[in-house]
């Protein structure tokens, strides 16, 4: 089996879980921006959490299968239609041989994510799927999608379960969000008027990110004798700022190493949010404590692992 593509949107790459393991050799994990939906899209098709996905930014591509299968659309609301028909999201759907899956510009949100019953049959490139297209790899040939690709497709599932699989906590993505986040690590580089500054005063998306980075636009960061650091670790969620005084929240895509103070790092369970942040979304950073962070952590990894269970009950 396999899905051809129509039109591929103007960035839809394959993502999965992502690359680990080689940090030291300058790779970034990369994977879904949006992890948790993901996470759901492959669940809702009975695939592994951490399988491989379409991800499809700001305008979704249209898609053709050549055989019975079972997808589900997560993510960014690009109003999918199936043959023309509407076609739900957070939900299990069969599709049938000739089927035309269509999605638009997002309606709200910015990233979608389509999964497949199986997965991708696509080679893993050191032991991921996900692509990486500065260094032009994993994926599908190492590039975004374009028109005319046929992409194999692993056997798929058994489909008895269709109709009766759907995630009901879907998120409702606004044009303000709060990201919760931890002080440091070198918020000591920072004056007491920066650090209120950056959790007291709101920020704005610009249209200058990508999945390397999101870039705010803001009041500055006031430093004590500039942000100019020995390169060290960065993760995604770190927040750095650059000489220009405003914060960037490195994201999928990241440098393994950077050489700006990080005044705090986003929660991993926040995330989400700020990959489905458009240009011109208000963010707004509240302090809390690496106890808190754990606790939030937990709680996210607790709510998608009792959706997977739940979900071996409607097969």
């Amino acid at each position: 089996m396999k899905i051809s593509v129509i039109s591929p949107g103007p960035l839809t790459t394959v993502q999965d879980a992502g690359r680990f393991g080689y940090m030291q050799s300058g790779f970034s994990p990369g994977g879904c921006m949006d992890a948790r939906s993901m996470k759901i899209a492959n669940i809702l098709v009975g695939n592994e959490m951490g399988e491989g996905v379409l991800e499809m930014t700001m305008m979704g591509g249209t898609f053709s299968f050549d055989g019975t299968s079972v997808i589900a659309v997560t993510g960014a609301d690009m109003k999918p239609t199936l043959n023309g028909e509407e076609c739900p999201m957070y939900k299990a759907i069969e599709v049938k041989k000739g089927d035309v899956l269509a999605l638009s510009r997002a309606d709200s949100g910015m990233r979608a994510y389509l999964a497949v019953a199986g997965g991708f049959d696509l080679p893993l490139v050191m032991g991921s799927m996900s692509t990486n297209l500065k260094c032009k790899l994993g994926g599908f040939q190492g590039r975004k999608l374009q028109r005319g690709d046929e992409i194999p497709l692993r056997q798929s599932v058994n489909i008895a379960f269709v109709g009766k699989r759907k995630y009901k906590n879907e998120v409702k993505y606004t044009k303000s969000i709060t990201l919760r986040a931890v002080l440091g690590p070198q918020d000591d580089y920072f004056t007491e008027k920066g650090i209120e500054t950056f959790f007291e005063k709101t920020y704005t998306v610009t249209d200058k990110s990508d999945r390397m980075g999101i870039r705010l636009d803001g009041e500055k960061i006031e430093s004590k004798n500039g942000v100019d650091i020995i390169s060290d670790g960065v993760t995604t969620g770190s927040v750095q700022i650059p000489a220009s005084g405003t914060p960037i929240i490195m994201m999928a895509d990241r440098q393994t190493t950077g050489g700006y103070a990080k005044i705090a790092t986003v929660l991993s369970s926040d995330l989400h949010l700020i990959a489905q942040a458009k240009p011109g979304t208000v963010i707004r950073f509240q302090k809390v404590t690496a106890e808190e962070a754990i606790k939030a952590y937990k709680a996210a990894e607790k709510e998608i692992r009792l959706f997977e269970y739940s979900m071996y009950f409607e097969r």
